[in-house]
């Protein structure tokens, strides 16, 4: 919904500036999607007066014009506009400034080999009409060099968003009057006088509906017109028009046009001398066509309201008119229809047929029904005015719905339920300034609202009226109770299991969903299908025994994942493992699967089997998301059966048992008709003891330091049944400043002799208080030594 200021002071009467009104708006709940002021957009032009128009010496319909720009100074500009001549004022452009019509800025050039330094602009250039064929001139007492805007009559233009509970704001009327009620200004009165009818109107008007249909049109207000003259508009009403986006047509068009945003009222007049008799409201008859003013041809059915003559219909109510009994300047004799239609039916038509009007807009949403004869009135005193003509009496037709109604309201619910202290006396002038009728009643106030708020039905809806124009911002701010912290809803178990699934998931691993049974044959491969475990009555009979592990259900995957082709996969599985048929028997498991290679074929890498230590590094990287102390825990060369002698382990913290890894027994890929390699991990979550307090993201542990670390290297020679793992636990606990151990090398051959290895450590110092002097650094080295030396027998290498 658009309109301009001067249009919106055609009801308030008020001194406040747009960006003030856009404010209020914005308060009584009116959103202001855009406020736009065509003198901000002309910023840069001035005015300008032509001293001297002559010929172009290298072209015929150009001109070389001297345009005086104030300040002494005069540029030559050429230009091809016919008005072009001595002494006019004129719109002045110098380079930098930004055409509105195209966005584009101006330049300096040569036009035929003659510079020109700036350009005088039409109005349309300017954005301000569509008016091309010249120049546009000012006024001849325009002072030279002012800036445009002080000399035009430029007008704001507000765009709202309107919502569907008031239609009412789809006129200006309507919004002005809530600007009034909210203290902005006065409504200006808009008194109706009947039109005195000098003639008798030769058409008459006649509603055909049945009981059961006569809602589609409850009233239909007309008046003939003679001997009109339908020429252009007055320059006010197009200017208002092209502001809102409407394109002037007719001095009797641009009158409907008027009226649909000023009032949010859509009227319609038919050229009289193209109606066959009378014209009566009916509902189309099947196959019946009507050649709309858009120039579409519809087809009709009898769900449709039309507007009808003697020859068929003319008009599709409250959507379009039509085309064949439109006024053109041609017209002398005109009959106004002013009439009202149901918004069900009208949406409907509308969406059937594809049709978007201003009219359907309005009646879909809900005409003011009390609005029919007055509107009449006052557009038949428009069209007298501007096109002249001689009216009739008034053709009404059906009858006023019944619109009234009392709702009640009890002022202390405005405080109950807006929280806001308004007094009874404000009440009822908010409610009277929006035009409710108020009276005093038994416990409270009696309202009735106005024809045009079909939107209030109940005591609610007036709560929100007295809130909403005495002000949100006058709402006091009321805190709400704080709550005690709610309990944690999620067990100890069940956060450790998301955790480590989102771990396992960043790392490329794909979560799978699988049953827990399994057959007897596969669960007794991994310690399973005792008679405590088998299912009395399983749902298939390859399905009867419960699962000892999760790995067999990922291995199964795997396989039916390779006969489609797809070998290299990566797997994981969140669930209970049974190891037997009592409750304390079922473990929470985190299991996960590779096969195949660690990668596609790539020139920049070549991709590589999977290997036990891949296993390791998932099997680690779930245990660290869910909380356990990697850095504590102790590996072990022992598994199961189900894993490949030597190249699988244990990760205990203790006695327990946490996680186990490693490469799956060749003899279960077989059983299971499976092809390798394969590797996999078992992590048992409810095997990690609870996590003790520690930094999290509500309380971080900001111990960064600001010092450099410092990395030094140690080589030892050990023996080849050492395991690494003990070189690595006993470099970090020799010094606390150690903050990383890392192997970054292995050695074994005949320059360390037999049975022997080289393992090199890398070593990282953190200090954290001062740099460290060489002698210290030196110090934490010779602990790093003797600390490997005493916890694996080895040596540094020389």
């Amino acid at each position: 919904m658009k309109f301009t200021l001067s249009w919106l002071k055609r009801h308030l009467e008020t001194e406040a500036g747009a960006a003030a009104i856009a404010e209020r708006l914005t308060m009584l709940g009116i959103e202001v999607e855009s406020l736009e002021d065509p003198a901000e957009a002309l910023a840069d032009f001035t005015v300008g007066r032509v001293v001297a128009a002559e010929p172009h010496p290298n072209a015929d319909r150009l001109k070389l014009c001297r345009v005086e720009a104030g300040g002494g100074a005069v540029l030559q500009i050429v230009c091809g506009a016919p008005n072009a001549r001595e002494g006019i004022k004129v719109v002045l452009a110098t380079p930098g400034a930004r055409i509105p019509a195209n966005g584009e800025c101006l330049k300096k050039g040569k036009i035929r080999g003659v510079e020109s330094e700036g350009m005088m602009c039409s109005w349309r250039e300017l954005g301000l009409g569509e008016d091309h064929a010249g120049i546009a001139e000012l006024d001849p007492g325009a002072p030279v060099g002012a800036p445009v805007g002080t000399v035009l009559d430029l007008d704001p233009v507000f765009d709202v968003a309107v919502t569907p509970n008031r239609p009412d704001w789809l006129g200006v009327r309507g919004i002005a009057r809530d600007l009034a009620a909210a203290g902005l200004g006065a409504l200006r009165p808009m008194p109706v006088a009947p039109v005195p009818a000098r003639i008798a109107s030769p058409i008459q008007v006649r509603l055909e509906f049945t009981p059961e249909t006569a809602n589609a049109c409850p009233q239909f207000a007309g008046r003939y017109i003679r001997g009109v003259r339908n020429g252009d508009s007055p320059e006010w009403l197009k200017r208002w028009l092209l502001a809102v986006g409407l394109r002037p047509i007719s001095a009797l068009v641009d009158i409907t046009n008027f009226f649909a945003i000023d009032q949010a009222r859509p009227l319609h007049v038919f050229d009289a001398d193209k109606i066959s008799g009378d014209i009566r409201a009916r509902l189309a008859r099947p196959g019946e066509r009507v050649d709309a003013l858009n120039g579409k041809t519809y087809e009709l059915d009898e769900s449709v309201t039309v507007i009808a003559d003697e020859a068929g219909a003319r008009a599709l109510g409250g959507v379009i008119g039509g085309e064949d009994s439109g006024c053109t300047e041609a017209t002398v004799n005109v009959f106004l229809e002013s009439a009202l239609f149901d918004p069900t039916r009208t949406a409907a038509t509308g969406r059937r047929l594809n049709i978007e009007s201003d009219a359907r807009h309005r009646f879909e949403r809900g005409v003011d029904p009390a609005s029919a004869v007055p509107a009449m009135e006052m557009a038949t005193r428009m069209i007298l005015d501007l096109c002249g003509g001689e009216p009739s009496e008034p053709v009404i037709a059906g009858a006023e719905p019944d619109w009234r109604r009392g709702v009640p309201l009890r002022p202390a619910r405005v405080r109950a339920l807006g929280g806001v202290e308004v007094s009874d006396r404000r009440c009822v002038e908010i409610l009277a300034a929006l035009g409710c009728t108020v009276r005093e009643g038994d416990g409270g106030l009696e309202v009735s609202p106005p024809s045009w708020r079909g939107d209030i039905e109940g005591e609610h809806d007036l709560v929100e009226e007295v809130v909403r124009i005495n002000g949100y911002d006058n709402i006091p701010v009321a805190t709400l109770p704080r709550a005690p912290m709610p309990q944690p809803v999620l067990t100890q178990i069940q956060r450790r299991t998301g955790w480590a699934r989102r771990d396992l998931a960043a790392r490329g691993l794909v979560e799978t969903v699988t049953g827990s049974v399994r057959p007897t044959a596969h669960a007794a491969l991994f310690g399973g299908g005792r008679p405590e475990l088998m299912l009395a009555n399983p749902i298939s009979s390859d399905l009867d025994a419960m699962r000892p592990s999760l790995l067999p259900n990922l291995m199964a995957a795997a396989g039916r994942n390779a006969d489609r082709g797809l070998r290299d996969v990566a797997l994981f599985e969140v669930g209970p493992a049974f190891e037997g048929a009592r409750p304390e028997d079922q473990r929470r498991v985190v299991a996960g699967l590779r096969a195949g290679r660690t990668g596609p074929r790539h020139w920049a890498r070549a991709p590589r089997e999977v290997d036990v230590f891949d296993a390791k590094a998932d099997a680690l990287a779930a245990l660290a998301a869910a909380g356990a102390a990697v850095d504590n825990l102790r590996v072990e060369a022992e598994a199961p059966e189900w894993y490949h002698p030597g190249i699988a382990g244990t990760l205990k913290l203790g006695p327990k048992v946490l996680a186990r890894f490693g490469a799956l027994h060749p003899r279960m890929l077989r059983a299971m008709d499976l092809k390798g390699p394969m590797v996999g991990f078992e992590v048992f979550l409810d095997a990690i003891p609870p996590a003790k307090p520690r930094p999290t993201k509500a309380r971080p542990l900001l111990n960064a330091s600001p010092l450099q670390p410092v990395e030094r290297d140690f080589a030892f020679v050990m023996g080849r049944e050492v395991p690494a793992e003990a070189a690595v636990r006993a470099a970090r606990g020799a010094d606390l400043l150690i903050a990383d151990v890392a192997v970054f090398d292995l050695y074994e051959g005949d320059k360390v002799g037999p049975d022997l290895k080289s393992l090199a450590l890398a070593v990282t110092l953190q200090p954290s208080e001062r740099t460290l002097t060489d002698e210290e650094i030196d110090a934490v080295s010779e602990k790093v030594v003797q600390a490997v030396a005493k916890a694996t027998g080895g040596r540094l290498r020389g």
